[in-house]
């Protein structure tokens, strides 16, 4: 071939003449010139089969794939070597054949096909050494553009031989084989590795001159098998601690048995007839042994029928040997002042009232400033977070990230199936989405999308779109339609489905109108791959359609963008309604304004279930406080009974009765029912309702005083907060309740009417001077006549308080510290909620012991007064009872007395507290093992409501998209204008830094299923760089004439000439002779507004155009970014890597140059809380777990009941974690606050169960030989004492809310509520019900008496039995309940 015998058509490339002469020599000097200068010094001298104007044509060429590939010498050369060969070898013939011709456009006779025969050496050796050359303005490859994509020399050489408009306007043919009389071209190739500079390649596009991998060193935990060595050393232990139980228990029976076979020959022998058999106790105490060792026969046996009806410690011992019991200052001071703060509170209610209304009411003020925090950036993260920081320097630098609104278009699934509670739906059997009729269907669409406006202001995408070529260029607009021009009209149902294919395989061939090859994964999705990897495109599952919008921080702009995306969001949406039953499609979508809109939508929290489940805990509370009346009367379903048998008794005829006759009332037939009087005075329901809105003013005026300091307040603390204080609050209303029936049976008006006649002295009013019961007198003498029995409302109320106050007093100060500790969490959402919860907690515990404790005078007089509960103003008469006798029995509840017969003895037999210890510490290692699974993240469709058209979006997002979120790395604070730190930014030259930027994140990419980026970097200072080329003569120009001034793209060619062109030392990869200081400055900034077109890619407009931030003046560069990407990010685990691995390798990169580097993408700042979680968590409960020893041991009086306290709390805390790995709950900011709530309620379970033990005590030394035994009787009547109101007041009031929470449809409210508090309070129950008595009864510290003149209690106990019966009560005693 030789010559051009014209083009194809009227447009087109030269076609070659076709010619089997002789090369002839060229034809002048110049020409000789401008062939070596186009394929080097072998042409220098000889024929040539070429001619000028091909030499031109091939320079063009040339010089276009060049700007591509000249970053590597060796492909370079070989590119060149090639088609010089091709087109001006002298031997052509020899590997050339033309095998079939055509005529041209000038009536020529032109080349139309011909095969070039190349040897396999050379073919591979050119494709190798181009495969990895990279583009760094696409984040591609060469080989994407030269080859389409091409991975073998075959499909290299295929790609480039045929004819395409863009390419060659002939078809060359590449036979594997060549016949007899045809030799192959096969020389030797250039090697990216050869030392020589004109084939050397940086390691960037050659990865096998990089320096070899060293893998870091292994961060392996121990491991043994698939457990971890913590693991396998727990279940040793726990197992080893079983077997020990085990061999205990049996040798301990086998020394029984030896000793019950020695006493029975002892006692059968003559000799040994006197001796007494050993007591047995049938009981089983824990210390029974020691203490019949210990204690005389006859101590114990005199108090066998008398002492031990004394109870609360004192049966233990007997008289003469009972110690002084010892004081704990701080009970007594609290007690004194909870008994003066009752007095006051009860004697002058309205004033209290006053009081604390009106400071509430102050506080209330605070709602003017009341704002709510929906922004997710400021809920989840902290203001200081190094990832906010660095989102603020890169906008600031850099501009916003764009704001993408992304289409997933699918055809109707055939089914669908759900892998699990928080998996994405996965289709199968999807029908591929591609058909002429669909794609013509939704090229309609995306043209009403272009022309649609919005309102008020009419806004179109060209106005809003992100235009990377200039405001004159085009919208970057990823879709199917941009490989087909946005025009099907030259397309038709034969052609369509091939012009897809080959754009899909060969994207650089159907360039959209912005000018950047379109790869198949950003527009296509779920495409099916053969075995083979062959991908059948026209058979995707989904279109993926992307419109980018242009972000700003200018707000008016931003504005602009909203108005647009509301616009498109509601056209979407109508369309959504309607394209289902036009072309059985389906569409999924996302737009800028949606999530945020989402996310703020009331529906989210599934307004109706929890409103049901407040309602449901306020009615059991209410409805549950009056139970423990001391009033006894038939039910509600007895006196139904009794009047249905009575009723038919009114149509019967009458007989006339004596009158002296005595007729029971209540067998009289009567039209309506008797019910109990009981139901309608003594219910609780007014005063229940109370407590239950001091939880909520508690809560007001929580959120009306941080607000007044500026503290917002969030959506969480809404939902959670009213849960939380009535959880820890309520139970302290059921036991102020309880106690005062308590005090109502012993000082009552029954207690008073039972003992007339016995010379007690009659009560003192309240205005009279009161003198409190808890001011000792030391005296020891018992004078029962000294005490009065029937004691005013006032004086009861005060002894309430006095005996429950300093409980709440530990239990709120333990919660409220507790969860202030969390507002040591940086994240807002979470330090505002332990804020928050900290304020309402204490707010809720002082009012309940001031008006609350008014409330119940105030009730307390209406029940003795008979007045109807919620209708105060209807008093019922009293009703006459005839007593035979005086009342007896303990008066406790059904709950209570249940504990005192079954539960707490049995509970605190020895070998069921064995037991119970053997199973919490089997669920304590379960729960660590299982702690360690706990997976991090929370999955953004939780946060959505359960109906939102976002859910399908992500779904889609997560099946479909094959692209991950693009990454920069941001490299400020290096002087590029200096050689130094040039080079620790580059890659593609021979001097840069081995552990540059560009080379370090080229290493990583090499790996990424540990780096997590999957695409070449975008290196700005290497394309700037290359741009200088003087061998790429249509990048940068400047005027020959005056070389101070740069040529644009409209300026002549024969006006300009390279920029580099003559300088001295030249342009070379050593990077010497390469702009420095204001030379450097001069060039980048024309650079930067050079656009990027076809002649020059390299030209930083488009490509890096907002990848510098210069200072005002322009004389340094502040900051630049190295673009690459994400592999495709499914989980919440691969963002929380993707985050890890990113700041990871800045880090390594900012150690090994010197520079300062950090890496941003869209999504860090949302899990940089993931970075820290862990620890965080580890601090706010290892700081609650403190907080709650030093409170609790303050406040009890002993550091060994405290550490115990402690020891359970952190131990439900513990099993809560369990729990979550098992029930799927991630770790997270949500539940990390629910973790801080798991502290404070299992203080509230443990607190009042831990003070009464503490208050029971008798003052025995731990190590007195009978101490055993007093702790037994200590913990049993402290399960008896405050049991039921825990159970009452937490257990079974979050229960029930937890159980109307089940049915729920919003998954974020089952996940980390429903789940995690029903775990929170079963697992609190039983530590706090369970595990803690056994433990107290075991290791308890020595408890304090309540110093309240026990000679009371003695004396009440023997008089009426009013109290409990002691833990050693015989049958007899117990049945008198």
């Amino acid at each position: 071939m030789r010559g051009s015998c014209g083009t194809k058509g009227w447009f087109g490339k030269p076609l070659p003449c076709p010619y089997d002469g002789p090369p002839p020599e060229e034809e002048s000097d110049t020409a000789r010139a401008l062939l070596v200068s186009v394929c080097g010094a072998e042409f220098a001298q000889g024929p040539a089969c070429c001619t000028s104007n091909q030499v031109e044509t091939l320079r063009d060429n040339l010089n276009q794939a060049e700007n591509i590939i000249a970053s590597c010498p060796a492909c370079r050369n070989n590119f060149r070597s090639f088609y010089c060969s091709f087109t001006c070898s002298p031997y052509q013939a020899s590997f050339l054949n033309v095998t079939a011709t055509q005529q041209s456009g000038t009536g020529e006779t032109a080349v139309k096909s011909v095969d070039f025969f190349v040897g396999e050496q050379f073919a591979s050796g050119f494709f190798n050494s181009c495969k990895d050359v990279q583009v760094g303005a696409t984040n591609g490859y060469a080989m994407d553009l030269i080859g389409g994509g091409a991975t073998n020399y075959s499909a290299f050489l295929k790609f480039m031989g045929d004819e395409k408009a863009l390419g060659s306007p002939f078809q060359i043919n590449y036979p594997t084989s060549n016949p007899p009389e045809f030799s192959t071209l096969n020389p030797l190739p250039r090697s990216c590795v050869d030392n020589d500079l004109s084939s050397r390649c940086t390691c960037i596009d050659c990865p096998d001159v990089c320096l070899p991998y060293v893998p870091p060193p292994n961060e392996s935990t121990c491991q043994v098998g698939g457990l971890t060595c913590l693991s396998l050393a727990l279940i040793i232990g726990y197992s080893l601690a079983v077997v020990a139980f085990l061999l205990g228990y049996v040798l301990q029976l086998a020394i029984r048995k030896r000793r019950e076979k020695r006493y029975e020959r002892m006692v059968l022998s003559a000799d040994t007839a006197s001796i007494l058999s050993p007591r047995s106790h049938p009981r089983g105490l824990v210390g029974a042994v020691s203490l019949s060792h210990a204690d005389g026969d006859d101590s114990l046996g005199a108090q066998s029928s008398d002492s031990r009806r004394l109870g609360r410690g004192v049966s233990l011992l007997d008289p003469i040997e009972t110690v002084q019991p010892r004081q704990y200052r701080l009970n007594n001071v609290l007690r004194r002042c909870f008994y003066r703060m009752g007095l006051t509170a009860a004697s002058y209610p309205s004033l209290t009232f006053a009081v604390v209304f009106l400071v509430v009411g102050l506080l209330n003020l605070g709602w003017k400033n009341f704002e709510i925090e929906t922004d997710p950036v400021r809920l989840w993260v902290a203001p200081d977070s190094e990832s906010k920081l660095q989102k603020e320097f890169f906008d600031e630098n850099f501009g916003p990230f764009y704001r993408p609104q992304q289409i997933f278009v699918t055809a109707i699934p055939g089914s669908v199936h759900e892998a699990d509670s928080n998996s994405s739906l996965i289709s199968i059997n999807h029908p591929p989405v591609l058909s002429w009729d669909r794609l013509q269907y939704w090229f309609e669409v995306e043209q009403d999308i272009r022309s649609l406006r919005s309102e008020p202001n009419g806004y179109q995408l060209s106005d809003v779109c992100f235009k990377p070529a200039g405001p004159q260029g085009a919208c970057v607009v990823q879709s199917v339609a941009a490989w087909f021009g946005n025009d099907l009209d030259d397309y038709d149902e034969d052609t369509w489905a091939d012009h897809l294919t080959q754009c899909a395989r060969s994207p650089v061939d159907c360039l959209p109108d912005f000018q950047q090859p379109l790869a198949p994964q950003y527009v296509l999705g779920g495409v099916p791959e053969a075995d083979s990897g062959v991908k059948s495109y026209l058979d995707a599952k989904a279109l993926v359609v992307t419109y980018v919008v242009s972000n700003s921080l200018d707000e008016v702009e931003v504005a602009k963008a909203k108005e647009w995306e509301q616009t498109l969001k509601e056209y979407l949406l109508a369309l959504n309604d309607r394209i289902t039953l036009e072309t059985g499609m389906q569409i999924a979508f996302s737009t800028g304004v949606s999530l945020e809109e989402e996310i703020g939508k009331s529906t989210n929290t599934d307004i109706k279930i929890v409103v049901l489940s407040y309602l449901a805990m306020f009615f059991y509370v209410s409805f549950t406080l009056g139970s423990g009346s001391i009033v006894r009367e038939e039910g509600v379903f007895a006196s139904l009974s009794q009047w249905a048998r009575n009723f038919p008794g009114l149509f019967r005829r009458s007989h006339m009765m004596s009158s002296s006759i005595s007729v029971d009332s209540r067998t009289i037939p009567r039209i309506f029912p008797r019910l109990p009087r009981n139901l309608f005075v003594h219910s609780k329901f007014t005063l229940g309702l109370f407590g239950i809105a001091l939880v909520i003013l508690s809560v007001a005026s929580s959120v009306g005083l941080f607000s007044l300091l500026s503290v917002k307040t969030t959506l969480i603390i809404a939902e959670v907060i009213p849960f939380l204080v009535l959880a820890v609050g309520v139970d302290n209303v059921f036991i102020l309740v309880h106690e005062l029936d308590r005090q109502n049976l012993l000082h009552g008006p029954n207690a008073s009417t039972a003992s007339q006649g016995i010379g007690f002295p009659t009560p003192r009013s309240p205005s009279q001077s009161h003198r409190s019961p808890f001011e000792s007198t030391h005296d020891d003498s018992v004078d029962t006549a000294s005490v009065p029995l029937y004691l005013s409302a006032e004086e009861r109320i005060a002894r309430t308080l006095a005996k429950m106050g300093p409980s709440i007093l530990l239990s709120s100060i333990t919660e409220t510290v507790a969860f202030s500790l969390g507002a040591l969490v940086p994240m807002p959402a979470v330090r505002n909620f332990a804020l928050y919860a900290a304020g309402s907690v204490l707010l809720n515990a002082i009012m309940q012991v001031t008006v609350f404790v008014s409330a119940m005078a105030i009730d307390l007089k209406r029940v003795e007064a008979s007045r109807v509960d919620c209708f105060p103003c209807v008093r019922l008469p009293s009703r006459i009872a005839l007593l035979d006798a005086p009342p007896s029995g303990s008066g406790l509840g059904s709950m209570a007395r249940f504990i005192r017969r079954h539960y707490a003895p049995f509970l605190l037999q020895p070998v069921v507290k064995s037991i119970v210890l053997l199973t919490f510490a089997g669920t304590f290692v379960l729960s660590v093992i299982s702690m360690q699974h706990i997976e991090l993240g929370l999955d953004q469709r939780l946060a959505l409501p359960s109906e939102s058209y976002l859910i399908s979006y992500f779904n889609d997002l997560d099946v479909y998209l094959d692209v991950g979120p693009p990454v920069y790395f941001v490299a400020h604070d290096i002087d590029v204008t200096q050689r130094a730190g040039q080079q620790e930014l580059c890659g593609r030259f021979t001097t840069c830094d081995d552990f540059s930027i560009a080379n370090a994140l080229e290493a990583k990419r090499k790996r990424p299923e540990l780096s997590l980026i999957s695409q070449p970097t975008a290196s700005w200072i290497d394309d700037f760089m290359n741009w200088l080329d003087p061998a790429k003569e249509t990048c940068c120009r400047v005027r020959k004439r005056n070389p101070s001034v740069f040529c644009s793209e409209r300026d002549s060619e024969r006006l300009c000439q390279p920029c580099y062109l003559g300088k001295e030392p030249a342009w070379n990869i050593t990077m010497s002779g390469l702009p420095e200081n204001e030379e450097f400055m001069r060039y980048l900034k024309q650079w930067l507004i050079s656009p990027t077109t076809e002649d020059c890619p390299l030209a930083g407009k488009a490509s890096f155009g907002t990848a510098l931030s210069l200072d005002p003046e322009g004389t340094t560069v502040m900051a630049s970014h190295f673009r690459t990407s994400h592999t495709p990010l499914r989980s919440q685990a691969d963002f929380i890597n993707s985050f890890s691995a990113a700041h990871k390798i800045a880090d390594e990169i900012s150690e090994r140059t010197g520079s300062n580097v950090f890496p941003y993408s869209l999504h860090y700042v949302f899990f940089d809380q993931y970075a820290h979680i862990i620890a965080i968590t580890q601090e706010v409960l290892g700081l609650g777990l403190a907080s709650v020893l030093i409170v609790t041991a303050l406040f009890l009086g002993s550091w060994r009941t405290g550490t115990i306290v402690t020891g359970v709390v952190g131990l439900t805390v513990i099993t809560v974690m369990g729990v979550m790995a098992v029930w799927g709950i991630s770790l997270n900011a949500i539940s990390l606050v629910n973790l801080v709530i798991s502290l404070g309620i299992a203080v509230e379970f443990c607190a009042h169960v831990a003070r009464a033990f503490m208050s029971a005590g008798s003052g025995l030394p731990v190590d007195h030989p009978a101490g055993q035994k007093e702790r037994d009787e200590r913990m049993w009547t402290a399960l008896v004492d405050v049991g039921p109101s825990v159970l009452s007041g937490i257990t079974f009031t979050k229960l029930i809310g937890m159980s109307v929470l089940a049915l729920t449809r919003s998954r974020l409210l089952e996940i980390y509520y429903f789940r995690m508090w029903l775990t929170l309070i079963i697992s609190g129950a039983l530590h706090g019900l369970v595990l803690l008595p056994v433990i107290l009864s075991i290791a308890g510290g020595t408890g304090f008496p309540q110093q309240e003149a026990d000679e009371e209690w003695m004396s009440n106990a023997i008089r009426n039995d009013f109290e409990y019966a002691p833990f050693l009560a015989d049958d007899d005693s117990i049945a008198s309940d």
